[in-house]
């Protein structure tokens, strides 16, 4: 029987969790989380508890991925705890919003950052971002190849490119940190707890790309010591990075010079190294969000093929370009959808705090199959948990409040939200529930 070969170490582990989780949410987020709080202490207090939540789910996955390796991640995990619908449920939600929306979102970021180069308004802004979209789409059809090219060099330029930046800018701004003393109402008006669950969700976005590491379990030489080694050193790294990038932001332009921004780091870049330094950062964003983009839709796509194949989507998904060897409906499908919640939501923050808010709901679905395996001992013995049932506990608990809270706090949308994914529900009893119990 063929096995997977196991290569993988702690560095491989390590370059693959910042490859896939650094993107372009710390050029876009910081912006919006200062409108929800008064003060760069109450954002660093924010980005700590968020890192140290992630740092608990990061390790649940890790014995996910160890317990069923190469397998499909959440989509196998739902599906063998819950059942085919659950199953389809999740995958019906990473087309309709999960693996969607960053196409909408980073993209309009994307577009952001073009406008340093040019005069552009709005309008153009998201024609830019619907062309960019399509050049992806392009790439990923033509070949595999060419999109694993650009998402080496992307991760390449995105991970060295904000390092020097930060380190750069730290270094020759000095020690002078009086923008970071005054403290400013907020001009978001959820109240407290709203405005922190608000800025939670963004922060969350930051961060997501870490369920990805569980999947190569198969593939490291010893995923017991190798995944939560991998997870806790490359959270940290990242961790390290994104709080710097924030004390930097702060520390030149000051929270209402951060609240003001909408390029936050070519804004800061120009105070310090000025127009070819801000021109610079621009294009490390612009490469890092397209790599994004460009990432998400190789993965994607292949899910939305694989599903197809497995007769829990349209037998149109189950398609193979006879030359390029590339699942093109699956890629067409998600460049279409993507340009229509574009289209539908236009505002940045809409599309990633909806696609944040829908994958929490999964988190929770997840972490009950978690539950469930460890009770049933169900999978491949490797790395295992610590402190259980208290951590993955403490993770639920934290999950089912943020839902709950964003439902209380930002009913509406929440409910826009949740209607991408309950769409999923007659579609699979008229089209697919026949076929899963043949």
């Amino acid at each position: 029987m063929t096995q997977l070969k196991k290569t993988l170490g702690l560095i491989d582990g390590i370059s693959l969790l910042i490859g896939i989780t650094i993107g372009s949410a710390i050029f876009a987020t910081p912006q919006i989380i200062a409108t929800y709080q008064n003060s760069f202490v109450s954002i660093l207090m924010l980005w700590i508890i968020v890192t140290i939540f992630v740092f608990i789910g990061s390790l649940i996955y890790a014995e996910l991925g160890s317990r069923f390796p190469n397998t499909g991640g959440e989509f196998i995990y739902i599906s063998k705890a819950f059942g085919p619908f659950w199953g389809f449920i999740f995958g019906w939600a990473q087309l309709l919003i999960i693996r969607t929306s960053p196409a909408a979102g980073i993209s309009l970021i994307t577009a952001n950052y073009i406008g340093y180069f040019f005069d552009i308004n709005q309008f153009q802004k998201n024609i830019i971002a619907i062309l960019i979209i399509i050049l992806f789409g392009a790439i990923n059809y033509l070949g595999v190849q060419r999109a694993s090219f650009y998402n080496k060099f992307s991760s390449l330029v995105k991970t060295f490119g904000i390092i020097v930046f930060v380190s750069a800018g730290l270094i020759i701004y000095g020690s002078d940190f009086s923008n970071l003393q005054p403290a400013i109402q907020p001009t978001q008006s959820l109240g407290p707890v709203g405005n922190f669950v608000a800025a939670s969700i963004l922060v969350l976005f930051s961060y997501l790309g870490w369920d990805r590491v569980g999947y190569v379990a198969g593939e490291m030489k010893d995923p017991k010591k190798i995944i939560p080694q991998t997870m806790f050193y490359g959270i940290s790294l990242i961790a390290i990075i994104y709080l710097a990038a924030n004390l930097l932001y702060h520390t030149v332009l000051g929270l209402e010079g951060v609240r003001s921004s909408i390029i936050v780091a070519s804004d800061t870049a120009s105070i310090l190294f000025g127009n070819i330094g801000a021109a610079t950062i621009s294009l490390v964003v612009i490469i890092s969000a397209t790599g994004s983009i460009n990432g998400t839709m190789m993965s994607a796509s292949r899910l939305y093929y694989a599903m197809a194949r497995e007769g829990l989507l349209f037998n149109w998904f189950n398609h193979l370009h006879p030359q390029y060897r590339t699942p093109t409906h699956s890629i067409i499908a998600h460049c279409i959808w993507g340009i229509a919640l574009l289209v539908i939501r236009q505002n940045f923050e809409t599309i990633v705090s909806g696609m944040v808010f829908t994958i929490l709901i999964f988190y929770i679905i997840t972490t009950l199959a978690f539950f469930k395996f460890r009770k049933k001992r169900q999978g491949a013995k490797g790395y295992r948990l610590p402190f259980y049932p208290a951590l993955p506990l403490v993770y639920l608990i934290g999950l089912i409040t943020l839902v709950t809270l964003r439902l209380i706090f930002q009913f509406n949308i929440s409910v826009q939200d949740l209607s991408f994914v309950l769409t999923g529900v007659p579609i699979y009893f008229l089209f697919f529930k026949q076929k899963v119990n043949r």
